[in-house]
């Protein structure tokens, strides 16, 4: 995991925190990176719905719907990024704002994206 003051996890910390604000406000004006999740929302919200079948978009806890975009969108959209380094810094997101729950369900969610986009770790 990257140190909390790491400015890469500042920026993930702060893209999440968009992505939460977006899913009720649809107001804020979002960030470059965040505006370009928000673009891919579509494709990234039918991802995790494939990614995560037994639980509907509305039903998954709005942190943890945050994190799976921000998670996904680095996956898909950002090659530069390796994905080991995605999904560590999406499980400690999950501790750090989510449930108890919260950084296996990320994990699991994130496990089925790999698996299923064929993405090499």
């Amino acid at each position: 995991m990257k140190s909390k003051t790491d400015p890469r996890h500042l920026k993930r910390v702060k893209l999440m925190q968009e992505l939460f604000t977006f899913d009720f406000t649809h107001k804020n004006r979002p960030s470059s990176t965040a505006a370009e999740i928000i673009k891919h929302l579509p494709e990234i919200d039918k991802l995790v719905e494939k990614c995560a079948p037994q639980w509907p978009l509305r039903q998954i806890n709005k942190i943890d719907l945050s994190i799976l975009r921000l998670s996904f969108f680095e996956l898909m959209y950002k090659k530069d990024i390796p994905p080991k380094v995605v999904v560590d810094e999406a499980v400690e997101l999950g501790k750090q704002y989510g449930s108890e729950s919260s950084p296996g369900f990320v994990n699991g969610v994130l496990g089925k994206l790999i698996e299923e986009e064929k993405i090499i770790v």
